[in-house]
């Protein structure tokens, strides 16, 4: 990488194949462009090591050192029950990105899911030589106890989850209860006011969150929610479940679905297909996807900032690492609405 003072507007221009008065608006966050082009600006910025001048006086007010005297070694925590998500992908790549524009490294580890013993996280984190790294990322998913085992020590530690009461930890994470606001009105925009909540909410407390999230903005509508008329319980046993959905669309008639967690999606496509409905024209549809569904490239969906919380996550563990003896702070990342082609206006016909 080139020394910073080399540097200029100009390069990040040459580099970027942009003008110069574009690349200036991107890096100041003017309208006047797509943010495809915004994103790619900032992208080759981090590449070639750009920083604006208010860029470096946040850093120095932050008392992060933009050329570290030596890197440091950190930890991503994740569950081992599974291959890496694309939740978990995104987090990474986020990581990986803001850290090594300071030549720090990343290393992914698993810890265990299901505990056989007491002593199973204290052998783990033993042969993980947890105490050593410089510091530790924590992931959702992982387990209330796995989370605990982490906190407890007095490494920074950041948690890229929602964090539990009095938790003694940073935390960054993608704002999932403005995303569940963003749907209901956009869906009340449309006219729906006979919305369905599709999802889990007993398992993770971002899935508790959104369940909250729902209630609050229909009662903000002045629509009363009724639990048994909403699917809110686990996928167990998927044909069960599918079952269920069907009967409970069947007595509900709801005009539109919000699928709160992303993997119920191909079932409630499932369940739609056996009463005969299409999406969109007999039910809206917007889900609490992580991304772009390779099946249902335009599905309608809040803009979850995943990996921009990995970004944010890593800016954070360098502000902890220069400043120890400042309060600890949880962060929310909010981000915009994809409106897709899977929600229209109410029409006539409903279950």
């Amino acid at each position: 990488m080139r020394k910073k003072k080399s540097i200029t507007l100009q390069d990040l221009s040459r580099e970027s194949g942009l003008s110069v008065h574009t690349v200036s608006k991107a890096l100041r966050g003017l309208p006047g462009m797509s943010e495809e082009t915004r994103n790619h600006v900032h992208k080759v910025a981090r590449e070639i090591g750009y920083r604006t001048k208010d860029q470096e006086r946040a850093h120095a007010v932050e008392r992060i050192p933009l050329h570290p005297r030596k890197p440091l070694r950190f930890k991503l925590v994740i569950p081992d029950q599974h291959e890496p998500s694309d939740m978990i992908l995104f987090i990474l790549d986020g990581l990986q990105e803001k850290l090594s524009e300071y030549g720090h490294s990343l290393e992914t580890v698993t810890i265990p899911y299901q505990l056989e013993s007491s002593g199973t996280l204290r052998a783990w984190s033993d042969m993980q030589q947890l105490e050593y790294c410089d510091g530790v990322f924590i992931t959702p998913m992982i387990g209330l106890k796995q989370e605990a085992h982490l906190l407890q020590y007095a490494i920074p530690r950041v948690l890229i989850n929602f964090p539990g009461p009095e938790a003694k930890v940073d935390s960054v994470v993608w704002d999932v209860g403005t995303a569940i606001h963003q749907s209901v009105r956009k869906l009340l925009s449309k006219g729906h006011t006979r919305i369905m909540y599709i999802g889990n909410i007993g398992t993770h407390r971002g899935f508790v969150l959104r369940w909250q999230s729902f209630v609050a903005a229909m009662k903000t509508a002045g629509l009363p929610v009724d639990p048994q008329d909403h699917m809110t319980s686990g996928l167990n046993s998927p044909l069960s479940w599918g079952d269920q959905l069907v009967s409970r669309l069947q007595q509900y008639r709801p005009t539109a679905i919000l699928s709160g967690v992303h993997y119920d999606l191909v079932w409630i496509y499932n369940a739609c297909s056996r009463l005969g409905l299409r999406i969109p024209e007999d039910v809206s549809l917007i889900s609490v996807a992580h991304a772009e569904n390779a099946f249902v490239p335009e599905l309608s969906r809040p803009l979850l900032m995943i990996r921009e919380s990995g970004i944010r996550a890593a800016e954070r563990m360098l502000w902890r690492i220069a400043n120890p003896h400042l309060p600890y702070e949880h962060i929310l990342l909010q981000g915009g609405f994809y409106e897709g082609t899977t929600i229209q206006s109410t029409k006539s016909r409903i279950l």
